[in-house]
């Protein structure tokens, strides 16, 4: 907590800085002025990065490019009050194949190839024995407000959110967030309860099935809203 805490206030010191003209002898990962990389195991500046991506599209759109999904630019739009899509994409393929493609910010789409990358593939592997194929999902855009909170729209409604329900793996096992999350000493429990907790690296919120009834099939990964890991 201690060496946290120092670095912490370092990042602060650091941030509050002019931009050094030369910065080239911190490794990328850890300079707060270099770009957000894919490739790279998220750490205590990932959040700031992410964030500074959610305010760049054009950065965002850069470093997404680095990440093996197929994802398609699709035009800003209003859908409604409170509504929209603002630098955002079609995704036909993640890091895993998909049953039905998606529309994702480009923020956001970020944030879960990081989370592919750094947490559902190593756990799968590690935890099960076999890698990721295919992932299941119950959509991301939404025009809607937040369950039990009429007039507060939720992040769907920004397609800054993507609900995932599920895994196959390459050996055709499957993994289902409503069938295996409740038996959390088994292997496929302790894989799901891993990427909760992982999501919460790359994403500003996540909800699981012990939040509430309303999540009982899914985990609800989402940008851009208040922080929270439930």
């Amino acid at each position: 907590m201690a060496d946290f805490i120092r670095l912490a206030v370092l990042l602060l010191i650091l941030l509050a800085l002019p931009r050094p003209p030369d910065h080239g002898g911190i490794p990328p990962r850890w300079n707060p002025w270099a770009p957000l990389r894919i490739a790279d195991p998220p750490n205590v500046l990932t959040p700031w990065k992410l964030a500074r991506l959610g305010r760049d599209g054009a950065l965002c759109r850069e470093v997404l490019s680095e990440a093996p999904l197929r994802a398609t630019p699709v035009p800003d739009r209003e859908l409604g009050p409170g509504c929209r899509l603002a630098d955002a994409v079609r995704i036909t393929r993640t890091r895993f194949a998909l049953d039905t493609p998606f529309l994702l910010s480009c923020r956001a789409a970020v944030s879960l190839a990081l989370w592919e990358a750094h947490v559902v593939q190593p756990a799968a592997v590690r935890i099960l024995g076999a890698p990721v194929q295919r992932l299941q999902h119950l959509g991301s855009l939404a025009c809607r407000d937040i369950a039990a909170r009429p007039g507060r729209r939720s992040r769907h409604a920004q397609a800054d959110a993507l609900d995932v329900a599920g895994f196959t793996l390459e050996d055709g096992r499957r993994v289902s967030v409503r069938r295996d999350w409740s038996d959390a000493d088994a292997p496929a429990g302790r894989f799901l309860r891993t990427l909760h907790r992982g999501a919460c690296r790359s994403f500003d919120g996540v909800l699981g099935p012990d939040y509430n009834a309303a999540h009982r099939d899914h985990l609800h990964l989402e940008v851009g809203g208040g922080r929270y890991c439930r």
